[in-house]
């Protein structure tokens, strides 16, 4: 006979009521923890997003478009964008950004306004707000393969855009 109110055991004792009202109250407290520990997590889920990187590279044309001559202007089709993303300008001083061959451009005196993004161009030119010029004759970033990777003054990680490999971390 199962148990609950006034039953007896195998033994024959009376199963007490304390007992019973106790277990009650725990499997509905389990319930009521269980219910809530999923509720939580799924309208927590629905509005959670990712947050932005402050500084990212936000997008490459490591393919010049057109044939590879190494003309100024098919050097300079050859770029990355980095974007700030915060309301307040960063100091790019000191900044690199390289591929994976070890090929370094070195921000100087560079202040990149906020929600702004500048151009970091292969080939030779004036730099400005939005461009910037690694005046380099020979192409930096590989049409196959290859990965930029943006850190800051201290040598530390901020980002890294891959292409025609397996992505890796970045943190190079």
């Amino acid at each position: 006979m199962p148990c609950g109110w006034g039953a007896r055991t195998e033994q024959g004792d009376p199963v007490s009521k304390s007992f019973t009202a106790r277990r009650l109250t725990a499997a509905a407290l389990a319930v009521g923890a269980l219910t809530a520990a999923l509720a939580v997590p799924a309208t927590a889920a629905d509005h959670h997003r990712a947050p932005r990187p402050n500084v990212e590279i936000s997008d490459v044309q490591y393919d010049s478009p057109g044939r590879d001559d190494r003309s100024n202007r098919s050097l300079n089709a050859e770029w990355v964008e980095i974007t700030n993303n915060t309301r307040r300008a960063v100091d790019l001083d000191g900044w690199t950004l390289r591929d994976e061959a070890g090929h370094r451009y070195t921000f100087h005196d560079y202040r990149l306004e906020g929600r702004s993004t500048v151009r970091v161009h292969t080939g030779r030119g004036h730099d400005t707000r939005t461009d910037v010029y690694q005046d380099r004759r020979h192409y930096v970033w590989n049409n196959d393969s290859d990965t930029a990777t943006l850190r800051n003054d201290r040598g530390r990680f901020i980002d890294s855009e891959s292409w025609g490999h397996q992505r890796h971390d970045g943190r190079r």
